[in-house]
């Protein structure tokens, strides 16, 4: 049975690779995770009793603890989501970004070169796939969109933290040929997401009759991907990419901020309707929309993003399964049937205050 370790898999896109993984794969999956206050146990819920699961808490910034990793497990894939991800925490601690995006990835080549020199598996086959995002590419004007060849313009520590990893990542199959892959990804959505981002920051607030705090005008534009839709693409990449090759993984779905907001508004009105919350009756408030509050933008806020994903499409055979609208409304039901799963993970970290300011 071959290995794969996950890094980061205590995380929103990384506990539901696991998942992919355990049920598409006969795998051996180990989950590396620092548990910071966005990677939690809670998240792995329903397969810590897996006969192919492993658990590790390191950091992979930790030179030692990393190649242990290696020495022990000796895999024949390594997924790498461990990362800072939230802009507005870039903001305030861009250190803790280079810490972990650059310094924990550039660990990760060195322990699998060295690895595979030591111990170069039975089989021939290793790959190593850093996952990435499209932030890397800066910000868009009304046309076009990100390909695979998009010069890498970030405008914020956090998409700079990742802009300076992806090329370590390059440089380490030109350099010494170590079979390594680069995703990048447009915005994922969907279960176990962390509620400092913007979804599940909405839901949750709506729920409880809180502000829905609005950046700018709105306007701003992401395109949208559900995370299992993300998994599959991982997973393929795996399978049938090339050596050294990039793919961006992008779900075709673009929305202004404001337009998810009001699509946010529109399903809780269905799935919970504001006249039965006793949290909007206190304030006098008949639906959800009524709870947006525009507050002021945010230092260096793309304006657009969207991901060519042709690539994938033609060489790994890769499209969304869900439509924006379909994967919106079960997240929106997934939060709402696990605000246990909500609570833990914020108790005591995380107020869903302001950050980046």
């Amino acid at each position: 049975m071959s290995t794969t370790i996950v890094t980061g898999g205590a995380g929103f896109i990384g506990c539901n690779f696991v998942r992919h993984l355990l049920d598409h794969t006969e795998e051996r999956v180990v989950v590396v995770d620092k548990l910071t206050y966005a990677g939690n146990l809670e998240s792995l819920a329903g397969v810590a009793d897996h006969p192919r699961y492993a658990f590790v808490q390191a950091d992979i910034a930790d030179r030692d603890a990393v190649r242990g990793l290696f020495a022990e497990h000796s895999p024949s894939t390594v997924v790498n989501f461990a990362a800072e991800t939230h802009v507005d925490r870039s903001i305030d601690d861009p250190g803790a970004f280079v810490q972990t995006n650059v310094s924990g990835t550039f660990e990760l080549l060195e322990a699998a070169r060295v690895h595979l020199r030591e111990r170069p598996p039975l089989d021939g086959e290793f790959r190593l796939l850093h996952v990435s995002t499209d932030e890397v590419y800066g910000t868009l004007g009304p046309e076009g969109a990100f390909s695979e060849t998009t010069p890498y313009a970030p405008n914020s520590p956090y998409a700079a933290s990742k802009g300076g990893a992806d090329p370590l990542v390059r440089a380490y199959h030109e350099t010494y040929g170590l079979p390594v892959l680069l995703t990048n990804c447009s915005n994922n959505y969907g279960p176990y997401q962390y509620p400092e981002k913007l979804i599940p920051l909405m839901i949750l607030n709506a729920v409880e009759g809180r502000a829905l705090p609005i950046y700018g005008d709105g306007s701003n534009v992401r395109d949208w991907l559900f995370v299992e839709d993300h998994c599959e693409g991982i997973l393929l990449a795996l399978r049938k990419g090339g050596a050294g090759e990039k793919y961006n993984i992008g779900g075709g779905s673009e929305r202004t901020n404001l337009q998810v907001v009001d699509a946010l508004c529109a399903i809780l009105d269905e799935e919970l309707p504001a006249s039965e919350n006793p949290a909007l009756a206190e304030r006098g408030l008949a639906t959800y929309a009524a709870l947006k509050s525009f507050v002021p933008d945010r230092p260096g806020h793309d304006r657009r993003y969207a991901i060519d994903a042709t690539k994938a499409r033609t060489e790994l055979g890769w499209s969304p399964a869900h439509d924006f609208e379909g994967g919106l409304r079960a997240t929106v039901r997934w939060y709402l049937e696990n605000r246990q799963w909500c609570d833990a993970v914020q108790a005591g970290t995380y107020e869903r205050e302001r950050l980046g300011l």
